[in-house]
């Protein structure tokens, strides 16, 4: 038993050990490989970004002209309005204040 304690045990130990290292460089090997593989992905997908970023850029600037436009068609119509309906109502006080004036002369 001493002797399965003192010179077959350590040697089963450091054998599962050199395995455990083996796996652990090829594991590590299988990493360093993926990593590679994903910077190359994330590189091509920032290059596509930046390519979109233009058009979207683009879009952004003629949604802003178009709300402009848009913005100043409505004060266009809101102004019109607001000055009709003041003509209206400079004639109606017009007219109340003849008919005042009138009913006093009588």
């Amino acid at each position: 038993m001493e002797t399965l304690k003192n010179e077959i045990f350590p040697v089963v130990l450091y054998g599962l050990l050199i395995l455990l290292v083996i796996v652990l460089i090829i594991f590590i090997i299988k990493l360093i490989r993926t990593l590679g593989k994903v910077d190359a992905v994330v590189d091509d997908v920032n290059g596509k970004v930046k390519k979109l970023d233009g058009v979207f850029n683009a879009i952004d600037g003629a949604v802003d002209a178009i709300s402009s436009a848009g913005e100043k068609i409505s004060m266009l119509v809101a102004t019109g309005l607001n000055a009709l309906f003041s003509k209206k109502k400079k004639a109606a006080t017009r007219k109340t204040k003849e008919k005042v004036e009138n009913k006093e002369e009588e």
